[in-house]
């Protein structure tokens, strides 16, 4: 179909006969309705989102739901260009509250990471710093109570097996492990 002159392009008649094409599903209509519209559409998406790529998104979005919809278009209601602006700016206005909602997930999700990894670091410093408090104080008793205490608390082993492992008697070992553990409370201040 031939494209009729700006001045009939812009005419409420003409974008109506074009509207009832778009609805029985007519792509060449749709076409012309696009050439006819477009403009006035892109500058109110335009003016809402400020943004020339999420404008040209938007505006394929609108015509999407324009030709999806074209059917419910109803000629006694409202002008052609009007129906078609309110779809564009309700879809602007849509995107806008989109991003917007977007941008807060983003912001709140970011600081929860933040406070996380900061928890994480500070939670990993206070243990390492335990850990060497400990190793210290571990330092200070003698070799066989280190030795027992470190098969009982780091291996997992009984008091027989450390036994067993070390080759003394039992009581040998508690004795050991009894001792050290309180030395160990003693060096790292620790009340029972």
């Amino acid at each position: 179909m031939m494209t009729p002159p700006d001045s009939a392009r812009a005419s409420d008649a003409y974008l109506e006969s074009v509207m009832a094409r778009v609805a029985g599903g007519d792509r060449d209509a749709f076409s012309d309705l696009y050439d006819a519209t477009s403009g006035h559409l892109f500058a109110v998406i335009q003016k809402v989102l400020r943004n020339q790529a999420l404008s040209e998104e938007v505006l394929q979005d609108a015509y999407v739901q324009i030709w999806q919809q074209a059917a419910s278009y109803q000629a006694g209601r409202g002008r052609v260009i009007t129906w078609c602006l309110t779809l564009a700016h309700r879809r602007a206005v849509d995107r806008v509250r989109s991003v917007r909602a977007s941008r807060e997930r983003d912001l709140t999700q970011g600081a929860k990471e933040y406070q996380e990894s900061y928890d994480d670091v500070e939670d990993t410093v206070a243990i390492r710093l335990e850990a060497e408090r400990v190793d210290r104080a571990m330092a200070e008793l003698n070799a066989g109570q280190a030795a027992a205490i470190k098969l009982a608390y780091y291996g997992g082993y009984t008091q027989q097996e450390i036994a067993r492992i070390m080759d003394l008697p039992l009581g040998t070992v508690k004795t050991r492990i009894r001792d050290g553990m309180s030395r160990l409370r003693t060096t790292l201040g620790v009340r029972t």
